[in-house]
């Protein structure tokens, strides 16, 4: 596994393109995998995950993968500095039972609402219940409950701080959303939150999928990249394994 940090200039044309449109976003950053095609299966196959962290007045750019990416084929003003590129195997050698880990996500909590069958929306003639719909998680507590679920899924919990809640803070980012073209199923429209704080390991095996494929629905919109930093410091989004 590969990481990338990327900084960006906030000035670029292109930059300021892909950031008010989440698909052209995906876009610039598969065209970091050249032997690629933009789909999501190759996303999902390479296990692509991104996110967009805002420092001072700028953005730093953190991009996860299973193969090593070719940044030269940005457009020529996208960033102020050389790309980073790292490896992530320390990282998820040091994951093991019990460890403690300070953490960063981008979450995309939501709960699926189906509708029930009725007159103006009947059954199908397979007689199957139409697929559900996303909806968003905007309640703190409710955000909170959907990483604890995520945790019994993916192999960690969150402690219980020193106020009797849990170790973890969320807060809203910017929504961000993506126009329709040829052959997408419509508009999109994400209302991501930031997680920090701390977690334990439970299942080092389970986690250590989790760190690699990302947590939760939208990986594809800046959604699931886990950084993790030793306890103690804020958690590091170009993930360094504790001493």
């Amino acid at each position: 596994m590969y990481l990338s940090k990327l900084t960006i200039n906030v000035y670029s044309r292109d930059f300021r393109r892909d950031h008010a449109d989440i698909r052209q976003m995906h876009r610039t950053i598969m065209a970091g995998y050249p032997h690629l095609p933009e789909t999501t299966a190759a996303r999902q196959a390479q296990a692509i995950l991104w996110r967009l962290d805002s420092i001072h007045r700028g953005f730093v750019q953190y991009i996860q993968s299973s193969t090593k990416p070719d940044w030269s084929r940005l457009p020529a003003d996208y960033l102020t500095e050389p790309p980073q590129v790292r490896s992530l195997q320390p990282l998820l050698d040091a994951i093991t039972p019990g460890q403690r880990f300070a953490f960063r996500l981008v979450g995309n909590p939501t709960r699926t609402v189906v509708r029930p069958a009725n007159r103006n929306h009947p059954l199908p003639e397979n007689g199957k219940r139409p697929r559900g719909i996303r909806i968003a998680r905007r309640k703190p507590e409710e955000q909170i409950e959907w990483l604890i679920r995520k945790g019994d899924q993916h192999g960690f919990v969150v402690p219980t701080a020193q106020n009797g809640h849990p170790d973890v803070s969320p807060s809203p980012c910017l929504d961000a959303s993506g126009r329709a073209r040829p052959g997408d199923k419509g508009p999109i429209t994400i209302e991501p939150v930031r997680f920090e704080g701390h977690l334990v390991v439970t299942d080092a095996e389970a986690f250590r999928t989790a760190v690699q494929r990302g947590i939760g629905h939208g990986k594809a919109y800046g959604c699931g990249l886990v950084s993790l930093a030793r306890p103690g410091s804020a958690a590091s989004s170009s993930p360094r394994p504790p001493r």
